[in-house]
């Protein structure tokens, strides 16, 4: 058995927002302000700071670090609505916040130098100041202890404990490894929660942590579909029973998701009545059974790229 060789995710640090302004009520409000776009993403994504009206933010002179996607910057799909992946995210993060999980950074759906978008807090360190605005790269990991702890790659025979295998994958030439990501906690969690909103595209480029070891997704525009959608590189649990402290959280969805609750409503106005009824039955499937889920079969179980 061979040692599995990491494939480190992003590994960031949070940056602190200034006069312990909640970040969801400062990206709902602040003034923002366009530093760059980020060239290597298939929408527009756009590197911005957040800061209170008037003042300079308090995190070095120009605010808060967040990424802003304009609606009219979304690339077409032919099985999502024009216009909708901004909304997905949103409702990606109230989703997290429901299960009491904080998986996706702070998410809200605001006005924005280029209309209507999702604005998200960035996690991580600030892009490369080198570059022209428009040819910033999304940042790159620092290497950090619990970058390496996620995905992996084992040559010859199977992982060791820790790890879950996933699927072989081409490594160059005739050779194969085998896919591999950690049998950890919050890696866990965020494989229920994609499973809770239908999450088509879980790449390892979407998994950021930071040093102390908190864990991020990213990157949840293409969720909540009506049909059985799921392609994610966690398929490690698929078809194990959930643990209990995972069941209560969705326990909880579950009677949040009734009609007329708060959670209801706000979502009611992110995706369509046909998507919240199908997030009910997936949350109620994922509580009866018991379980997680295993590959539908009539859709890619694995993202391309994986990572």
């Amino acid at each position: 058995m061979s040692a599995p060789e990491r494939i480190p995710p992003r590994a960031v640090r949070p940056e602190a927002h200034p006069g312990g302004v909640p970040p969801a009520e400062l990206l709902a409000r602040g003034e923002l302000t366009v530093r760059g776009r980020l060239r290597d993403a298939s929408n527009a994504v756009l590197y911005c700071t957040v800061a209170e009206a008037g003042e300079e933010g308090g995190d070095g002179g120009d605010g808060v670090p967040c990424v802003y996607k304009p609606v009219r910057g979304e690339r077409p799909l032919w099985d999502f609505p024009d216009g909708s992946l901004a909304r997905r995210e949103v409702a990606a993060y109230e989703v997290s916040e429901a299960l009491g999980w904080h998986l996706v950074p702070p998410t809200v759906l605001r006005d924005g130098p280029y209309g209507e978008g999702m604005c998200q807090l960035w996690i991580g360190p600030r892009p490369d100041g080198t570059r022209e605005p428009e040819e910033r790269e999304e940042p790159g990991g620092d290497g950090g202890p619990a970058a390496a702890e996620l995905l992996a790659l084992v040559e010859e025979g199977e992982p060791g404990p820790g790890w879950k295998p996933v699927v072989p994958v081409g490594v160059g030439g005739d050779r194969t490894a085998l896919l591999v990501h950690a049998d950890d906690p919050g890696l866990r969690r965020l494989a229920v929660l994609d499973a809770v909103i239908n999450n088509a595209d879980r790449k390892g480029g979407h998994l950021l942590t930071t040093p102390d070891g908190k864990l991020y997704g990213i990157d949840h525009g293409v969720t909540f579909h009506t049909d059985d959608k799921l392609r994610t590189l966690l398929w490690g649990w698929a078809g194990e029973p959930l643990p209990e402290e995972t069941l209560e959280p969705l326990r909880g969805l579950s009677a949040a998701l009734a009609d007329g609750g708060p959670l209801a409503a706000r979502l009611a106005e992110l995706i369509t009545p046909a998507e919240l009824d199908a997030l009910r039955k997936r949350t109620d499937a994922l509580v009866g059974t018991g379980r997680h889920p295993l590959p539908g079969g009539g859709w890619p179980a694995i993202p391309w790229p994986p990572v």
